[in-house]
């Protein structure tokens, strides 16, 4: 049994199968509306959000077309400067308004120049799939191929970046100055002894005279007792 490509040529047919298939596209895609007329050229085919909050838009084409680019573009442009607007009037959905819509392409086919431009484009994430419509005996789905995408909608966490360290400069050999000659130590002369004190003359010591003699005390006469 083999398997057969159907082709679609309805836009809004192959609009009605991507929304069904989402999660071919990316897990936890949630549509918030689509067939949204941007200007008169260009409508914004799905527009939805993932896990984070994210506006994810999403451009289709029933076939090989690089005037998709500039109509995803101008889809991403239009969001980008009303998605604080769309948070207030989809208040039921989780949109994070700081972040930057992201889009997301999807054709049966690519050109070379529109996967260059795609690759060159900075600061601007832009995914591109391609669609294949197959059908197996009463069986019929379709099939998304990843062609050109970024990194995962997933947020990577945030590793505490340590500062470098910075590199310690070596530094300056300082030169060796000349070591001073040593001085030639100066000899002490012997100081003159101070001159010793002149011993001075013996006291001329005087003979001291004795006392003169204390004359005795002449005792008084005895008084006789009269005894009439």
């Amino acid at each position: 049994m083999s398997i057969e490509k159907i082709r679609v040529d309805n836009p809004q047919e192959l609009g009605q199968m991507v929304t069904k298939e989402m999660s071919q596209i990316e897990k936890d895609l949630t549509m918030i509306c689509s067939n949204v007329p941007i200007n008169d050229r260009t409508t914004l085919d799905v527009l939805c959000h993932d896990s984070n909050g994210q506006l994810v838009i999403i451009q289709l084409s029933v076939n090989e077309d690089d005037i998709m680019l500039l109509q995803g573009i101008q889809s991403l442009d239009y969001v980008d400067k009303f998605k604080s607007f769309l948070k207030a009037t989809y208040n039921k959905h989780k949109i994070d308004d700081k972040e930057r819509p992201r889009l997301i392409l999807i054709a049966p086919s690519f050109s070379d120049a529109l996967k260059r431009a795609v690759e060159s484009m900075k600061g601007m994430r832009i995914d591109l799939y391609e669609w294949e419509y197959l059908k197996l005996g009463d069986h019929k789905g379709l099939r998304l191929q990843p062609i050109f995408t970024w990194a995962p909608t997933e947020k990577p966490k945030e590793k505490e970046e340590k500062p470098p360290e910075k590199k310690r400069e070596p530094k300056p050999m300082k030169k060796k100055e000349p070591e001073p000659e040593p001085k030639p130590e100066k000899k002490e002369e012997p100081r003159p002894e101070p001159p010793k004190p002149k011993p001075e003359p013996p006291k001329e010591e005087f003979p001291v005279s004795p006392p003169p003699p204390v004359p005795p005390k002449e005792e008084e006469p005895k008084r006789k007792l009269k005894l009439f």
